[in-house]
């Protein structure tokens, strides 16, 4: 794997951007933002968490919440505020989301652990959404490019990088992935000025019922599993997940058309997904990927678990240089 070298300024990643859409009919995106449909439908439907209930509730009417006990009151215990400035600079930290960004940014200590994985460079933020993962790569690698096809979201990551201290090292572009995924395919090296060591992939997971798994999927099919979803979580209340049902393209398709700017690929996965299908990524890319690595190598992919305490949050899956002991692909 290439060492760290000293960080240095951003030149010549926007001129990478720009020399890549000239190359290619898809070009970045300029004016609406549109917010695709599962945003609304996966928020709005998103259940409410369960409120206790007195004894007395009888089936079909409203559940009534438990009253508020004063002596369990703890607010005392905790600091309190008048005004911004009053706040410890240490925790002054006021990162703006979304409404997506609040189910679907990654928790810090998971981004800060796949960007000490992913130290590179150069490494591309396909879909940067807020910047929780563009922020800690920011602080691995030289150079970060976040795209994300929405003005609002980008603008909510820059504005987060600021308080992170990071904003320099990280170029943010109002880009769509695919397009200039197939833009960048059709460069040729000496075209190319500035090469992407890795490409960090996490793509829409179709909102808070991913855990309900592909509607293609029999709940009932054996696969593979990575531990305990959660405290006495069956099959059946988390069915596996399909690649299929990633957004905006098939998963699978996503990622051959990230192996052809570089093999070393990080995958951040639904914690349900069915892993005979991350196996089944590298037997259908190697064909198509003959311009970085060679036919006959063998590679691997690692899948890593990562936990929040005692709940698994996501698969991060990787892939090429990235693989403990196969850094040599790198």
């Amino acid at each position: 794997m290439k060492k760290r070298k000293t960080r240095g300024g951003m030149s010549g990643i926007s001129q990478l951007v720009l020399n890549t859409f000239k190359h290619a009919e898809n070009s970045i995106i300029t004016t609406q933002d549109k917010e695709s449909t599962r945003e609304t439908s996966t928020v709005e439907d998103q259940p409410s968490k369960r409120q206790k209930t007195t004894t007395n509730d009888v089936e079909g009417k409203d559940k009534e919440k438990t009253q508020w006990v004063e002596k369990y009151d703890a607010s005392g215990l905790v600091p309190h505020y008048t005004y911004a400035l009053e706040v410890p600079e240490d925790l002054q930290k006021w990162c703006l989301l979304d409404r997506e960004g609040w189910y679907s940014v990654t928790p810090e200590l998971v981004a800060n652990q796949i960007a000490e994985r992913c130290r590179c460079d150069t490494i591309l933020d396909a879909f940067c959404g807020v910047g929780g993962n563009a922020i800690a790569f920011a602080k691995t690698c030289q150079r970060v490019i976040a795209l994300d096809n929405s003005p609002v979201r980008l603008a909510l990551a820059r504005h987060n990088a600021q308080i992170y201290g990071v904003a320099d090292r990280i170029e943010f572009i109002l880009a769509d992935y695919v397009a200039f995924a197939k833009a960048h395919a059709t460069l040729s090296y000496p075209q190319c000025n500035r090469q992407i060591d890795v490409v960090f992939l996490s793509p829409p997971w179709g909102g808070p019922s991913y855990l309900s798994g592909s509607i293609s999927e029999s709940t009932d099919t054996p696969s593979p599993s990575l531990g305990n979803i959660g405290d006495n979580a069956t099959i059946k209340d988390h069915p596996f997940y399909s690649l299929s049902s990633i957004r905006p393209i098939d998963g699978l398709a996503l990622f051959k058309l990230s192996r052809q700017i570089t093999p070393n690929i990080a995958y951040y996965l639904p914690r349900n997904t069915r892993l005979d299908e991350i196996a089944r990524l590298l037997e259908v890319s190697s064909a198509n990927n003959t311009r970085i690595v060679e036919p006959d190598t063998l590679e691997y992919v690692e899948v890593e678990e990562e936990w929040m305490g005692s709940k698994l949050k996501a698969l991060t899956c990787y892939f090429g240089g990235l693989v403990t002991d196969q850094e040599a692909l790198f």
